[in-house]
């Protein structure tokens, strides 16, 4: 492997960096959640339990989409060394 290469570095067009602009996005979407949730929170308040309920299948969907279950399930396959036990 070698490590013999060249970083040139491209002037950017805007003169702001990348990380500037995606701070300030991001702190602008956090001040609209918090002006939309104090406008909407008597809305809110009142449907804590089913947002809730909707939560756990939701998690339990996005749980097993990532992460490969950590090794813990057996699926069918088993490691080449227990055939020949």
């Amino acid at each position: 492997m070698s490590t013999d290469h060249v970083h040139t570095s491209q002037p950017e067009s805007s003169g702001l960096p990348r990380r500037a602009v995606r701070g300030a996005i991001v702190m602008a979407a956090l001040i609209g959640l918090f002006f939309l949730l104090r406008e909407h929170w008597a809305h809110l308040a009142g449907s804590w339990a089913y947002l809730l309920l909707l939560a756990c299948p939701l998690m339990h969907l996005f749980h097993h989409g990532h992460g490969g279950h950590g090794g813990r399930h057996d699926h069918g396959t088993s490691p080449p060394d227990a055939k020949d036990r």
